[in-house]
């Protein structure tokens, strides 16, 4: 295992296109490439969700799925799955509480390579360098705007986590994790300040605190 950051591709600008990155390094025999991204990094409540992805082929449409709608992440969720190699990892909030965000996200990102069926010649990663990885890696500031990978791979998590959240909001739906997943929005507030956390919420997240510090509240059931 390796944690060099080189072999890098060659200058890239940002306006060159989705498929750049993954070109340029299949040009030096860099291919197949990895991209890793997460979502929920800023919710005070539900799971991180952290997923890798191989693009197979190039396939049209794929953005950073904080740009689609609803419904085009969802059919390019089910575009993702049928053309590449995909996988995802789910750290739920006890381990996000007992770990801490960072150490979670990056232990989710080595889990997440790790577990693609074939071993990737380089990793494009969203955000922050991420050691102890199997390949060389760069970490790519907004990421999943500009390489086609990582946007897939943002498309692949965010679709799960959101499903996620939607399926909690059936069994806890004085919060309305169906509407905002999970992030502080006025109405979350308004829910925790009415009902106190779940067990589904982040309790070392400092929204969460702040209202089980002034309702006296443990944590509901």
């Amino acid at each position: 295992m390796t944690t060099s950051f080189r072999p890098r591709p060659s200058v890239v600008r940002r306006d060159s296109g989705l498929y750049a990155y993954e070109r340029a390094l299949a040009r030096r025999g860099l291919s197949p490439v990895a991209g890793v991204d997460e979502a929920g990094r800023g919710a005070c409540a539900g799971p991180l969700v952290v997923s890798a992805v191989i693009l197979r082929r190039e396939l049209p449409g794929l953005a950073d799925s904080k740009l689609l709608a609803p419904g085009e992440r969802e059919r390019l969720h089910e575009l993702i799955v049928r053309n590449a190699l995909v996988e995802t990892v789910v750290i739920p909030p006890a381990e996000i509480d007992a770990r801490g965000l960072h150490r979670c996200n990056v232990e989710g990102m080595r889990r997440a390579v790790a577990r693609l069926p074939m071993v990737p010649e380089y990793i494009l990663v969203d955000g922050f360098p991420v050691p102890g990885l199997p390949a060389p890696s760069l970490a790519v500031w907004k990421g999943d705007q500009v390489a086609a990978c990582m946007a897939a791979a943002s498309i692949v998590a965010k679709v799960t986590r959101d499903r996620i959240m939607t399926g909690l909001h059936e069994e806890f739906p004085q919060y309305g994790f169906a509407e905002h997943k999970g992030y502080v929005t006025p109405g979350h507030r308004r829910a925790l300040r009415e009902h106190g956390p779940c067990a589904h919420h982040r309790f070392s997240f400092v929204t969460v605190g702040r209202e089980m510090r002034d309702n006296g509240d443990l944590g509901a059931a």
